[in-house]
């Protein structure tokens, strides 16, 4: 787990999040890294990164932004001559199966942790298919027991020595 902040030392970031790091650098169980960049976000340095709920959107709407931004210059450049149109055309399976990775509707949204139950966080945006891939999402939480499981998880790994154990259950 990481820490978003603006650079990699423990006294970099606004008061929030060098609080955040001494919370986290003392639970061992967490696996805390420490603080990480916004360059860290997709390159595999973390499987968790946190921060503040307006540091996060900021960072998603930019990712989604540099996707369209991508996309439209890939669109254009592959259109601009012969061989980017017969190579695209080739291409078009790989294309599609790329887009399907990383198009936001096709996940609907996120779980909300934290809440009694399942509920999924979806963009202001979605389409039609964001809302029934997220009521799709929520239907696999439940099925997989993701709350409970999280609980249970929950409750053999925390608090930390000292403190009294969470309740399991509703």
């Amino acid at each position: 787990m990481g820490l978003l902040s603006i650079g990699e030392e423990e006294s970099k970031g606004n008061e929030l999040t060098k609080e955040a790091f001494k919370e986290l650098e003392e639970e061992p169980s967490l696996n805390f890294i420490g603080n990480v960049e916004g360059r860290d976000v997709f390159n595999g340095t973390t499987d968790v990164i946190v921060c503040d709920g307006f540091t996060g959107n900021g960072a998603l709407k930019i990712s989604e932004s540099v996707l369209d931004a991508m996309f439209a210059l890939l669109r254009e450049e592959l259109g601009r001559d012969l061989r980017g149109k017969a190579g695209s055309f080739l291409l078009l399976p790989a294309f599609k199966r790329f887009k399907r990775r990383v198009d936001p509707w096709e996940y609907g949204g996120a779980p909300l942790l934290g809440v009694s139950g399942v509920s999924i966080i979806g963009h202001g945006r979605s389409t039609g298919k964001a809302i029934k891939n997220a009521v799709r999402a929520a239907g696999e939480c439940v099925t997989n027991k993701v709350i409970p499981h999280i609980r249970e998880g929950i409750a053999l790994s925390w608090p930390p020595a000292g403190l009294a154990r969470p309740r399991v259950g509703g």
